[in-house]
């Protein structure tokens, strides 16, 4: 597929749903993040490996879900884990699939501190900010897991105790938003580096089962559920609940199964590269802000109420 897709031909009688997708602008990416994607989406590892590795991954998640009964219950390999994950893709995972789970891990980070920044009261943030592959072997999963879960109740704690909720911020801080650091032509390129994102993903996530505890697997497969409920502290700060429109991985206080944890996390990755986009458009003025225009209707109606108050004495 060529790097740049506006430059591929049109036939109107065959056209190319990559184009059609690279062109359309209905939901929020940047250019090379669609074509980084498209290109994923679009590789032969997709279209003749997926398929068969899918039921057989979700087949290994149901058998290690029977073996882990008669495993110690704090039986893990953490660190193992982490080292194969970083391992397998230096050496077979695509440049562009590399790129987007490292983006990943910033994105996140970011969207986090955002809400943090914008909150009523003062809330800490733990960012996750790998520079290369390697920096995976940190337990950098399972971080991620652990953040995500204790920023909630770090904020819901904090604003419980002051009283406060998130609301809408009339000039909200986009500081701490940016593009990461990270080029795609810095990621591994070697001979066997050609798996795409849901086929290694699919691959991972019965791995990631077997490495860790069941409690450990259950929380990082639930929390998937709370890209809603990040997009909603956004959406309060921003007064923009449309913007919620694009989730998929709903409803939070309903667990669901295992078995489409990868699915669903490649969902989490574009629900998340989205809202990024967004609050990035929204910073740079591209996008109006709904917050803000809502504080200035509100100023205008209390000026109107005041000029219409009979003065003293009247």
């Amino acid at each position: 597929m060529k790097e740049d897709f506006s430059a591929q031909p049109w036939d109107e009688r065959d056209p190319s749903p990559w184009l059609a997708l690279y062109l359309d602008q209905s939901t929020p990416l940047p250019d090379a993040v669609k074509a980084a994607w498209l290109r994923d989406c679009s590789s032969g590892s997709r279209q003749y490996l997926l398929p068969f590795l899918r039921p057989l991954a979700r087949t290994s998640i149901i058998l290690i879900q029977v073996l882990k009964v008669f495993l110690p219950r704090r039986w893990a390999h953490s660190r193992l884990l982490h080292r194969l994950l970083a391992f397998s893709m230096n050496t077979f995972v695509s440049p562009e699939a590399n790129w987007l789970i490292m983006r990943h891990f910033h994105l996140g980070s970011q969207v986090l501190s955002f809400v943090a920044a914008n909150a009523p009261t003062p809330v800490q943030t733990t960012p996750l900010e790998p520079t290369s592959v390697d920096d995976i072997k940190d337990e950098l999963f399972l971080k991620h897991d652990l953040n995500l879960f204790n920023f909630v109740i770090r904020l819901n704690k904090a604003l419980r105790a002051a009283g406060e909720e998130l609301r809408p911020v009339p000039e909200p801080d986009f500081s701490m938003v940016r593009e990461p650091e990270l080029k795609l032509e810095d990621m591994p390129r070697g001979r066997l580096n050609r798996l795409d994102l849901q086929s290694a993903i699919e691959i991972y996530t019965p791995v990631y089962q077997l490495l860790l505890t069941d409690n450990d697997f259950w929380r990082a497969s639930n929390s998937l559920q709370l890209d809603e409920t990040v997009a909603i502290y956004c959406a309060k700060i921003l007064a923009s609940p449309e913007h919620l429109v694009m989730l998929n991985n709903k409803h939070p206080l309903v667990p669901l199964s295992t078995l489409r944890a990868g699915h669903r996390l490649v969902l989490h990755g574009l629900s998340t590269e989205m809202l990024h986009c967004l609050l990035m458009r929204m910073g740079s003025g591209q996008i109006p802000l709904p917050a803000r225009e809502l504080a200035r209707m509100r100023q205008a109606a209390e000026m109107a109420d005041s000029a219409c108050a009979p003065t003293a004495g009247a």
